[in-house]
């Protein structure tokens, strides 16, 4: 590996890394010239069917996702966050897709989209491109994904629809709302777009304050960015009739080319008469191609929009068996639409004038929320539960009392009121429900691809018979629990402590203190075993803090708590701190914040802060351009021991410059007039950056609140940028008047081992598995062996290993000599702060539950770690 022998001191050796990663110019990969796939459509279409793709049904945090399949063409609707895991979890592959139509350009439509991006451009040796579409929002998005995605992956991003913002308003009444857009017309499908904007009288609330600041009055065709949703088409081919021989030859053809050209809708001259031959004459009467509509009308004030829209009155019809001159028979309409729309009269009225098609609704349904669409790793996240469900709780809302029952398609909609005639036209959506198109004898509802359920209990009675001593481990872990309540917690029994003596900021711990909840374990993309890197530090009463906010991280916090834990904890975010700029670590982020946006809306609050590095604020930044995300963001530069400390002091401009020269005399990689330093590209003092100082001010305000001392980031050897974090909780005085130190979290983001995170933290390092170390040090991640041989350097009381890669989905393998401190983390697993002395005595049995995955098909590498000390 080049650079491989440069190295920076840890512990007691020389640790290795990848210099020209750390300093941002790996060119070990050469650059890829993505290509778009062109593929030989096949106008013929033997199968052809939409399905359901339910991203975000179980939990509600996102649109479901529809899939068009054509045998040589696949389009997708919507790629909301989870995506991926859903996709991985059902072996459908996402290489093969052709096309993405976004309904809306929301983090809601589109949170999965930047890590689809980033995963197609790393397929393969070339890696590739898709075409994306959306209404001319989409344009605000690409800006901001520019900031962390190759331009390359997005070359073929398209938007369509007049502009929106306060600069290019449309002088009247435009065309575009009247007629649809013509996407996509090629010999297999014609598929087009309906713009569906607000009511002109009732435009968003920030449109109106962006007026009311400038003092213009209000047009009435404002649109703001965020307003546009999307009806699209798909009209498929018409099958032409069969050709008829005999007629040919009645008209004097002879066998020939010439039939060809009639089959191909070409007249010819006759061979033996003095007369045109006319496709018609000799060939079958043509049948048209299924219709299916794809409906997406987010609030009311689209609705009325909606019903006034005159482009559509060729799909409507007056009965189910009707159909007028010049109409199209529509055969599905897939609802995006949320309940509160749907359930509308005015909506059910609008729906009847479809006749006889069928109604897909995919809105969110509160029944949906019983079905996990991540089978697997809710089948993990069980038999973990049955296991230790101290450390592995239920999930949020998994009860499963009525599997596969689902509420009537008349009280769907409401069964007094409801004006279609056949009720049984509307199906609730489930995962992978399909409605074919081709070939037309199977033209219709398909159910038979709908995953069966599994109730814990059948999983668990699985498990038994899988691993019969199972039972009797469960048991011996819950003793665990009741040994620290017959001995009141003495936990002076642990050799490796100096004088059999726990840390002091364990004394008198309370269950109210903190609770670790790690919400992603995963590394690189999301899996169908792990999410990507999120970590929920729970104060409970006090709030809460997030480190690292990859994809998904919503959808998660949902499964572990429910939807109203979910909302109530998202509430109480007093930070939101972020490692670096890879993509695993922030696309959630945009989610997270638009959803708390929403739920404070009206309500006395102070924006959110988000701590990162600078590349980030561009992407917020770019992003705020689309939607308001209610939140002030601060360098992690600006929070750094040194930072701190010169606020803090308030030295002058010369003092805190020496300051920052001596930070990290230690280190070979930041010392003063590096290249990796200048490469940082630090702010300047902070006494210059008035604003800067309000913040970190700000910042200090709500750690106070939360009970907390300080928020200190370092940095770290991985990528320009790239940090870790100290989270220090207050010192607290006891019952009998005794003062205990606060407890201490580390979490060092994803780096090798480097003398700034055993100075900062006193024990955490990022880990990678034994057998990988030169793939580690080229990528700048850190072995299993190196995470645990930094923590015990540096006095950890416990290292959690996280942020593995997704080849190894269950559990690592590592040394017995480093299980005395040391656990594995999963997805949605909760450590509480009480019973994080228990962590190592649990792994034992963890091994136990993966006995026959400890070995899997594929290598690891493990790259983050949180721990205490």
């Amino acid at each position: 590996m080049e650079e491989k022998d440069g190295g920076t001191k840890a512990g007691n050796g020389t640790i290795g890394f990848n210099r020209k990663r750390a300093e941002g110019r790996d060119d070990s990969e050469p650059k890829k010239n993505l290509q778009l796939k062109v593929r030989k459509l096949n106008p013929v279409n033997t199968i052809s069917y939409v399905q359901i793709l339910g991203t975000g049904m179980d939990t509600q945090d996102t649109s479901p996702s529809v899939l068009l399949f054509f045998d040589r063409q696949r389009f997708i609707f919507n790629a909301g966050e989870g995506l991926q895991r859903f996709c991985s979890e059902h072996k459908i592959k996402l290489s093969k897709i052709d096309h993405i139509f976004l309904s809306r350009v929301c983090t809601e439509t589109a949170g999965g989209l930047p890590g689809l991006l980033l995963t197609l451009a790393g397929m393969g040796d070339e890696g590739m491109s898709v075409n994306v579409w959306g209404p001319s929002d989409l344009k605000y998005l690409v800006d901001a994904m520019k900031s962390f995605i190759p331009n390359a992956a997005m070359v073929h991003t398209r938007s369509f629809g007049p502009a929106t913002g306060l600069n290019k308003l449309p002088s009247g009444k435009s065309n575009m709302f009247d007629d649809p857009l013509v996407l996509i017309d090629d010999e297999v499908v014609k598929l087009s777009a309906i713009l569906l904007r607000p009511s002109p009288l009732q435009v968003s609330e920030a449109t109106e304050d962006i007026f009311s600041e400038l003092g213009a009055p209000i047009s009435e065709n404002a649109i703001h960015p965020g307003d546009l949703s999307v009806i699209y088409i798909f009209e498929l081919a018409e099958i032409k009739g069969k050709f008829d021989p005999k007629k040919a030859a009645a008209l004097g053809l002879r066998v020939g080319p010439k039939y060809r050209e009639l089959q191909l809708g070409n007249s010819v001259m006759s061979d033996h008469q003095d007369v045109m031959v006319h496709p018609s004459d000799v060939m079958g009467p043509s049948i048209p191609g299924p219709v299916v509509l794809l409906v997406d009308c987010p609030t009311s004030m689209h609705l009325q929009e909606l019903l006034s829209l005159k482009c559509l009155a060729p799909y409507y019809m007056d009965t189910a068996y009707s159909v007028p001159d010049g109409s199209k028979l529509v055969n599905c309409v897939i609802h995006l639409s949320p309940s509160s729309v749907t359930k509308t009269d005015d909506y059910k009225t609008w729906m009847s004038k479809f006749g006889g098609a069928q109604h897909i609704m995919a809105g969110h349904e509160k029944r949906n929320i019983e079905v996990p669409i991540l089978k697997s790793s809710a089948r993990i996240a069980a038999r973990l539960n049955y296991l230790c469900p101290q450390f592995f709780p239920s999930p949020g809302f998994w009860s499963l009392q009525h599997p596969n029952v689902f509420p009537s398609a008349s009280k769907a909609l409401g069964q007094n009121k409801n004006p279609l005639s056949r009720t049984d036209e509307l199906i609730p959506a489930e995962n992978l429900l399909k409605f074919h198109l081709r070939p037309l004898a199977n033209l219709g509802i398909d159910r038979s691809g709908i995953p069966n359920l599994s109730s814990p209990s059948e999983i668990i009675d699985e498990l038994k018979s899988e691993i019969p001593e199972i039972s009797e481990a469960s048991k011996q872990v819950t003793q665990f629990w009741l040994d620290d309540i017959e001995t009141s917690r003495d936990l002076t029994e642990e050799p490796w402590l100096p004088e059999n003596e726990i840390p002091s900021c364990l004394e008198d711990i309370t269950r109210e203190d903190m609770e670790i909840v790690l919400l992603g374990t995963g590394s690189s993309q999301p899996s169908k075993y792990r999410n990507v890197s999120s970590i929920l530090i729970n104060l409970f009463s006090k709030g809460s803090i997030l480190l690292d906010c990859g994809e998904g991280t919503l959808g998660q916090l949902k499964r572990r708590f429910g939807l109203e834990g979910a909302d109530e904890a998202i509430r109480g975010l007093k930070c939101i701190w972020i490692s670096h700029i890879h993509a695993d670590h922030h696309t959630g982020l945009a989610r997270i914040l638009a959803l708390r946006r929403d739920l404070l809306k009206g309500l006395p609050h102070e924006p959110v802060l988000v701590v990162g590095p600078r590349q980030l604020k561009r992407f917020l930044d770019a992003y705020q351009r689309l939607e308001d995300l209610d939140m002030q963001f601060l360098d992690c530069w600006h929070t750094t021991e040194a930072s701190l400390e010169a606020l803090e002091s308030s030295k002058d401009e010369s003092s805190q410059n020496t300051k920052n020269g001596d930070e990290n005399v230690n280190s070979t990689l930041f010392a003063r007039g590096s290249r990796m330093q200048s490469l940082q590209k630090r702010p300047g003092s902070l006494a210059q950056n008035p604003a800067v100082i309000s913040i970190v001010k700000s910042l200090k305000k709500v750690l106070n609140e939360a009970g907390l001392e300080a928020i200190i980031s370092f940095p770290v050897v991985h990528c320009p940028q790239a940090f870790g974090v100290v989270l220090k909780a207050a010192n607290r005085i006891n019952r009998v008047g005794k003062t205990i130190p606060g407890w201490k979290i580390v979490y060092s983001g994803d780096t090798r081992p480097c003398p700034e995170l055993v100075k900062a933290s006193h024990g955490a390092t990022a880990t990678f598995e034994d057998s990988m170390v030169d793939e580690a040090i080229a990528r700048n991640h850190s072995t299993t062996k190196e995470a645990v041989e930094v923590g015990d350097s540096a006095g950890a009381y416990r290292v959690i290993l996280t942020h593995f890669s997704q080849r190894y989905p269950k559990i690592p393998v590592f040394e017995e000599i480093h299980m005395h401190k040391t656990s594995i983390a999963f997805d949605l697993m909760s450590v509480n702060l009480a019973d994080i002395h228990v962590l190592p005595r649990v792994l034992p049995y963890l091994k136990l539950l993966f006995r026959d995955e400890m070995i899997v098909d594929e290598s690891e590498d493990v790259d983050l770690v949180a721990q205490v000390a």
